[in-house]
């Protein structure tokens, strides 16, 4: 199987990331990476609840969004 950009199992990876940040990394057998993506979100979703005080998850999809760059680049 062709691990290049665009493959189906990045294109896959991107999509899960893009809910769970992290979880595409964890698909590709990245588990640092992963983590490091999850934390981050959850850091960014405490830090933008703090400093808006409200349930809108700015700081979660802003992280999911490069989370999901960051799977869809990888190549094996």
């Amino acid at each position: 199987m062709n691990s290049s950009q665009g493959s189906t199992g990045n294109v896959i990876a991107a999509l899960c990331s893009l809910f769970i940040p992290g979880l595409g990394q964890l698909i590709q057998g990245r588990l640092l990476s992963a983590m490091f993506w999850f934390l981050t979100a959850c850091i960014a979703f405490v830090v933008t609840w703090l400093i808006t005080l409200s349930l809108l998850p700015f700081g979660w999809f802003l992280v999911s969004i490069f989370s999901c760059i960051s799977a869809a680049r990888f190549r094996a």
